[in-house]
């Protein structure tokens, strides 16, 4: 059997698991809706968690297999194919997830943990952002330019929502479903808090402060953790009228250390999303001797520590188009002022070599109406580079 023929038989089968689900929900109903007196037939109830015949499998050659298709499918659409291998039962999903590495190894976005996990070190991952204007939705897509049957790879999704005296940009794995702020602006539009609900994993747990009443219990499921981390923030300098020239940015990274860029230094990694608990049973949400509040949650931020400073790259003034200018490498093909390149913000002292000053970590520009392509690279991961890109997408008053 080729490998062609074993991955349609995988998705088969999913597609089969689904439809004995749904077949099973609409049994259970016609059957609830008789009366005591009717005998129902003994059905099996269908277990999502047995193995089937899959997982009989010799070990040796189910590693063969799903390294093989890990191999041979390495982009979106195909690459689905290595998700299927994870969904079969749970020893097919303990080997993917032994042999599928993280982006920062491989180069590849696979999971949707992989949306949280550093970049490559050499080379960067090419995305690109298009923006609904009438919906205020922008859309995060793999890949270095939209396809023409619009069959791109949906990485995320984010919505801004315009709010008295901020701008809330609510990020999500789907797009129709935003119920959690993900990044919040100031007045200005000079400053952005960008938040996530998942601790670094290297991080404690650290209050900030009195609680924050940013969500309440009918935004946020009861089930659902209402914690938001500070990870970084985003801070446009002043120039009002653009008398400073382009636009000036520094991101402070209070997730990822300084030490991430430095020789042997590595960034936050994680290997899951959190587990969802009830607030009452959180202990980051409040101190014990309190008691939660029904419509509060807590802003928590990372441990004190030297952070991650990116600033953007100094444009260049070009005489003979009267224009600043940066090379994109032919990423960029129109003017914008929401163009820009990040790099690390170095002081001399820490004596970091002059190519890892010059890295250009994250780059975003406008390649048409309301398409951006997004370039990101270690040691940022592929939420927190959109979360930045958005902040560019804010009216800023005090800078243009």
């Amino acid at each position: 059997m080729s490998f062609k023929s074993i991955v349609r038989e995988l998705k088969e089968m999913k597609d089969g698991i689904g439809s004995i689900s749904r077949r099973g929900e609409v049994e259970g109903r016609h059957w609830r809706n008789r009366t005591r007196t009717h005998i129902a037939p003994d059905v099996v109830p269908f277990d999502p968690n047995q193995q089937g015949q899959w997982a009989n499998i010799p070990p040796e050659l189910l590693l063969d297999i799903v390294r093989r298709v890990e191999e041979s499918e390495t982009s979106f659409p195909a690459r689905t194919a290595v998700v299927f291998c994870a969904s079969v039962c749970k020893s097919w999903r303990e080997v993917t997830k032994e042999i599928v590495k993280t982006p920062e190894e491989c180069g590849r976005l696979t999971f949707p943990i992989s949306l949280k996990q550093p970049g490559p070190r050499e080379s960067p991952i090419h995305c690109f952002i298009k923006r609904d204007r009438a919906n205020s939705v922008y859309r995060l897509y793999f890949g270095l330019t939209p396809s023409e049957d619009e069959s791109d790879k949906l990485l995320l999704a984010a919505k801004r929502i315009r709010r008295a005296t901020s701008t809330d940009f609510v990020i999500s794995l789907v797009s129709d479903d935003f119920s959690r702020a993900s990044s919040t602006s100031n007045f200005l539009g000079t400053k952005f808090t960008i938040y996530d609900n998942q601790l670094p994993s290297d991080a404690a747990i650290q209050h900030r402060g009195r609680l924050s009443r940013r969500f309440s219990t009918k935004q946020v499921s009861p089930t659902v953790s209402a914690c938001n981390y500070s990870i970084a923030t985003v801070s446009y300098e002043l120039n009002v009228l653009r008398t400073r020239g382009p636009r000036r940015m520094h991101c402070a990274m209070h997730s990822i250390p300084f030490s991430s860029i430095q020789e042997g230094g590595s960034a936050p990694t994680p290997t899951s999303f959190p587990q969802y608990f009830d607030e009452k049973s959180s202990p980051a949400l409040v101190p014990r001797a309190k008691k939660p509040s029904v419509n509060s949650s807590s802003t928590v931020s990372v441990p004190s520590r030297e952070p991650l400073v990116l600033k953007n790259k100094a444009p260049r003034w070009h005489e003979q188009l009267q224009c600043w200018c940066l090379n994109f490498k032919g990423r960029v093909t129109v003017a914008s002022v929401k163009n820009f390149q990040l790099v690390a913000a170095v002081d001399p002292s820490h004596n970091i070599p002059a190519a890892v000053q010059e890295t250009t970590i994250l780059q975003f520009g406008k390649i048409g109406k309301d398409i951006f392509t997004m370039d990101y690279c270690y040691p940022l991961s592929a939420f927190q580079a959109f979360a930045i890109c958005l902040s560019s997408f804010d009216t800023k008053p005090a800078c243009e």
